[in-house]
């Protein structure tokens, strides 16, 4: 039957009903299977605990979020499995072992409150760093609730006492002063764009009602999400907005001192940030301005002040070529940092402004992710932290100052048995003849043999993969003898916006094109074999699975989906779906729906076909991709006769679990599938 006539008459709507004792009973059923055949294994059962072990230990590093003197983390271990919110000082935390003080013990809060609570985030007002805004989900889920928290006095404000209290929604909360907030929540009808997300933002003043806040902004309801805030840079003081209208275009508006939004005059399509008296502009698309053309993925400074009187004269920081790309940017007090993938490989350079020469920050080892973290321009002056990690290199945590050595904080121990394993990176031919990178991890010894291998591949929103520890990967199939391999296909950002834009609605079959073009490399480079060969992706990711299985069936061996999109007649409909359109397009559209009704997975599942064995997983308190995606998949897989099983967590939220426990679960369950589907184990 085609898509749409599948989708008047599905006969699954009934498991988009999140809560629904029916469908929770249907997902109780098909978990108790998964158990029986894949949990209740010795082998199943050491390698969870493995896994948590090394989720569990306190050899890890805790990384820190730098805010000015003080340095925070949020740490879970056997002993506190929802965790801990903690602090200390730079000085100690350069101890062997540290001391923390901590803060929130959520355990403790969840057990006397009675609560499912997640770690959600926490905004520490500055720079008196004596008052927080502590974000805590029940079960992993997108939506909060939002509570003032006293760090001094180690209590949380309740509302009659003054202190800024949010129900459970998607909300946006900045602080302005220690009497002041931007927030955008749920007001009440209408105050919601289509996606979930607040469409107005208010002023709040402290012990005043919520609902006679002062209205800054009011976005539409087809927006995305709106957004205010508020820059502190002393003599830079800046109150701004932000109107996403849709997943990749936003509007920023400066708030002059009258309440008056001024719109900056740049490309919507484009990332501008701005510091002291510098506005940057990383553009996704040319710009024609001031008489010249800037390319896409170009960056680009000017003088703020000059710009908002009228001036458009940019000095261009970095421009991108075949193989470069801008990673990342940030700043230090007197100095810009950027980070680039030179073909999916990190290089460090710093800036200084004015005349904008650029120099080498440090070196970056091969076949590895080096990221600049812990910037803090308005008191960490031009100090830095790097992390460095590899497919088995473990995580290196470094700190240093512009201008100085770099030394060694924290280093990860080994969580696998790593000797003779190794990286390589190849290429393969898509279906237009573009090169689609990879890497490859295996033992040497493999060489020359074709083996058990599972590729990863995400493949959307710009969202750049890069080599990185995984000692889960380690364990339950790199010490088995498998090869792991990543796929850097276009839909992400390796090599800049383009590699994002070339897939992006009309063109999203080059995305699945590009994964099967690796797949198919992997088998004429004698790496493995169709059968031997399987494929995991989650979200964006997991849609990508979807479209292995109905498309190119005949190239895997087994497939493992987690918390996917794959219904894409409904997608925006469920949960922050709408947000989305801007990717996928609006099925609602016919001539939008004429290319997403050619790859949507669920429209296209046939009884006649024969498909891989397939692990489906997903969240019941996902509330970003709902969980009707995969149920919906399952259930008709059911229908069909199709080799399938299904796993759902009921907590969790989009990442798939709550708590270290469960995420040990989840990642043994993916590599004991891949094993017996695979390896014959």
């Amino acid at each position: 039957m085609s898509g749409v006539e599948h989708n008047v008459t599905d006969p699954y709507l009934w498991l988009e009903e999140v809560t629904d004792e029916r469908a929770l009973d249907w997902a109780r059923a098909h978990n108790e299977v998964v158990a029986r055949r894949f949990a209740a294994t010795d082998r199943f059962g050491g390698l969870e605990q493995r896994i948590l072990d090394m989720l569990d230990t306190d050899t890890k590093i805790a990384y820190p979020g730098r805010r000015g003197r003080w340095l925070y983390n949020f740490w879970r271990d056997a002993d506190h499995p929802r965790g801990l919110w903690r602090r200390t000082t730079f000085e100690e935390y350069a101890r062997p072992a540290p001391q923390w003080d901590v803060l929130i013990d959520l355990d403790a809060l969840a057990e006397a409150e009675d609560e499912n609570w997640v770690w959600g985030g926490a905004a520490v007002l500055r720079p008196q760093q004596h008052r927080a805004l502590i974000s805590l989900s029940r079960g992993g889920a997108d939506a909060k609730v939002v509570r003032e928290f006293d760090i001094e006095t180690r209590r949380f404000i309740p509302a009659e006492e003054g202190g800024y209290v949010l129900p459970e929604a998607k909300s946006e909360i900045r602080w302005i002063d220690i009497d002041q907030v931007y927030v955008g929540t749920d007001f009440g009808p209408g105050s919601l764009t289509d996606s979930g997300y607040p469409r107005i933002a208010k002023r709040w003043t402290r012990g005043t009602d919520l609902a006679q806040a002062d209205v800054v902004f009011e976005g539409e309801p087809g927006d995305v999400a709106v957004s205010a805030g508020y820059d502190r840079t002393p003599g830079y003081e800046r109150h701004f907005v932000g109107r996403a209208t849709d997943f990749f275009n936003e509007e920023v508006y400066l708030i002059d001192p009258d309440g008056t939004p001024r719109l900056l005059d740049v490309p919507t399509d484009a990332s501008e940030s701005w510091y002291k008296d510098w506005l940057l502009v990383r553009l996704r698309s040319p710009w024609e301005v001031g008489g010249r053309t800037y390319p896409t993925g170009a960056l680009l400074a000017t003088d703020f002040e000059r710009f908002l009187a009228g001036e458009r004269d940019f000095q261009v920081l970095f421009t991108p070529d075949a193989h470069t790309s801008l990673h990342g940017y940030g700043w230090t007090e007197n100095y810009l940092l950027l980070i680039t993938l030179q073909d999916v490989q990190t290089k460090l350079h710093v800036l200084t402004p004015g005349h904008w020469t650029i120099e080498p920050l440090a070196d970056a080892p091969p076949m590895a992710t080096t990221s600049v973290i812990n910037l803090d321009p308005l008191e960490g002056g031009d100090e830095f932290m790097l992390t460095t990690s590899g497919f088995t290199t473990p995580a290196t945590l470094l700190s240093g100052s512009v201008g100085g050595p770099t030394a060694t904080l924290k280093q990860e121990p080994q969580f696998f048995d790593a000797e003779g394993i190794e990286t390589e990176q190849f290429f393969a031919t898509s279906d237009d003849g573009t090169r689609v990178p990879y890497f490859v991890i295996r033992h040497r010894d493999h060489r020359g043999t074709p083996g058990p291998t599972v590729m990863s591949g995400y493949g959307g929103f710009e969202v750049s993969r890069t080599p990185a520890y995984s000692g889960a990967s380690g364990m339950g199939w790199l010490e088995r003898g498998g090869t792991w391999v990543m796929a850097n296909i276009r839909g992400g950002g390796e090599y800049g916006p383009e590699w994002h834009t070339s897939a992006q609605k009309e063109h999203r079959h080059r995305v699945y094109e590009d994964f099967a073009a690796v797949a198919r490399d992997l088998v004429a480079r004698g790496i493995t074999t169709p059968g031997q060969l399987g494929a995991v992706g989650g979200s964006n990711g997991g849609l990508l699975m979807g479209v292995m299985l109905t498309r190119y069936p005949e190239l895997f061996g087994a497939i493992v989906c987690q918390v996917p999109l794959l219904d894409m007649k409904r997608y925006h409909l469920l949960l922050a779906g709408a947000s989305w359109m801007a990717e996928y397009g609006d099925p609602d559209k016919p001539e939008e729906w004429a290319y997403i009704s050619e790859y949507s997975p669920y429209q296209n599942v046939r009884a006649d076909a024969e498909y891989p064995p397939i692990l489906l997983t997903t969240s019941t308190r996902d509330d970003r991709v709902h969980p009707g995606h995969a149920r919906k998949m399952a259930a008709l897989l059911e229908e069909q006769g199709h080799t399938f099983w299904y796993h759902e967590n009921i907590e969790g939220g989009h990442g798939g679990a709550a708590d270290n426990k469960q995420m040990a679960f989840q990642a043994a369950l993916i590599y004991e599938f891949f094993t017996q589907m695979l390896m014959g184990g």
